[in-house]
């Protein structure tokens, strides 16, 4: 079974405030003639489901299109949290022994296309944990790993710090806690500090000794 954990990118699709929403030009069209449908798009390049590039707060940072693709594709772990706002610590998402990809389950992705109010967010403290259990990445359903009104961005940094990847703005509603595999993987885009992503989970399958 396959979950998509991807919300549907369309013009109505909140983005951070003063980004650039969706938006679809036709260029070309069959019903005036052309030999084709032909579409332009504009967006942020932290449209919807996303990974964010070390570009993306560091100046030498890498682009996308130069991220470690084995980390958004392997065994990921799905953990629900109550907490609906501030930073998250070990005790909020227990276990996560083998897990290698940890994907947070709030109270965010219950909203849908709506633009949190609050929302949680990571703490250091959190990944130098997780960088200590050998999580590769984090994905989140919130749209930051930091707080709203950071500016320094403390996640952000820590993540890099530890050779960690991020996803943002995941929707997992409909998938119950457990042990899957995640492919997410970014476009490859020279000077880009984001890509949207195509996430989806596969149930993992249990293999005898």
């Amino acid at each position: 079974m396959i979950y998509d954990i991807t919300r549907k990118v369309t013009a109505a699709l909140p983005v951070w405030p003063g980004d650039t929403p969706f938006q679809v030009t036709p260029m070309l069209r069959k019903a005036e003639g052309a030999s084709v449908n032909l579409t332009t798009l504009t967006m942020t390049a932290h449209l919807g489901t996303h990974a964010d590039a070390y570009y993306h707060y560091a100046d030498d940072g890498a682009f996308i299109g130069e991220m470690p693709l084995e980390a958004y594709i392997g065994p990921a772990r799905v953990v629900t949290v109550t907490k609906a706002d501030g930073p998250l610590m070990p005790d909020d998402v227990g276990e996560v022994q083998g897990a290698q990809r940890l994907l947070i389950h709030s109270p965010v992705s219950e909203l849908g296309a709506v633009w949190p109010e609050q929302f949680p967010y990571l703490s250091v403290t959190l990944i130098d944990w997780l960088a200590g259990q050998g999580i590769r990445l984090i994905g989140l359903d919130s749209p930051s790993v930091d707080a709203f009104d950071s500016t320094d961005l403390p996640c952000h940094h820590a993540l890099r710090r530890h050779h960690l990847v991020n996803l943002e703005a995941l929707d997992l509603r409909a998938v119950p806690d457990g042990d899957y595999e995640l492919v997410a993987l970014p476009l490859c885009l020279d000077g880009a500090c984001g890509s949207p992503v195509r996430a989806i989970l596969r149930k993992a399958v249990m293999r005898e000794a």
